[in-house]
């Protein structure tokens, strides 16, 4: 096996950048080589920031938003104005960002941590599922709207929840279909997250 000709460091950061999600080999490599050319402050910053967010950022421990270490729960969780009575369940933080653009939405949120993939081994009991259930079941909440994503794990999430909390009388609703299947939250422009919000239907 031919030794690599780039240097021992280099290389693991090329491999460190390839781990991440929409990154491959090329680009990972690209990023490499530009910070290796940058001024040495430009690298050094982005390693600070990249610090100083792991040491300062945490989940909310109401709905699992990503929220810093002195601000929990959340801004969102914590806001008096938001109807706590509305609960929207979200699989990632960036899909609840893309839905705050909006300014659609006054109630709270719920954010799963991802959605149930049998084939990537991801089952209900990896997700902050039964977290949200002890949220209903105090009472409060009276509309559920499931926002997961309108692809096949995102349906099969949505089935699931709905599933579970059937039997608990709460309102559960889905986001219209003004989403087109198979895109993503976060990918979505505010105005057809709006209509989607404003249009949703009974599960």
């Amino acid at each position: 096996m031919r030794a690599s000709a780039a240097p021992r460091s280099v290389q693991r950061l090329v491999d460190e950048f390839s781990r991440l999600p929409g990154i491959g080999p090329k680009s990972a490599s690209r990023l490499t080589y530009y910070l290796l050319r940058a001024a040495d402050d430009q690298a050094r910053v982005l390693a600070d920031a990249l610090s100083e967010m792991k040491d300062n950022t945490c989940f909310c421990s109401m709905c699992f938003n990503i929220t810093e270490s002195q601000v929990n729960p959340c801004s969102v969780c914590g806001d008096g104005e938001r109807d706590p009575g509305i609960i929207c369940v979200v699989e990632d933080p960036l899909d609840l960002l893309a839905i705050e653009k909006t300014g659609a939405f006054v109630g709270l949120y719920h954010v799963l941590q991802g959605s149930i993939s049998p084939i990537d081994g991801v089952g209900p009991d990896d997700l902050k599922i039964s977290e949200l259930l002890e949220r209903i079941l105090t009472g409060q909440v009276k509309e559920v709207i499931l926002a997961t994503n309108p692809n096949l794990s995102g349906e099969a999430t949505a089935m699931y929840l709905h599933q579970q909390m059937e039997p608990m009388g709460v309102h559960v609703t889905r986001l219209a279909r003004g989403l087109p299947v198979g895109a993503d939250l976060e990918y979505t422009d505010e105005i057809t997250l709006a209509r989607a919000l404003e249009g949703r239907g009974q599960m």
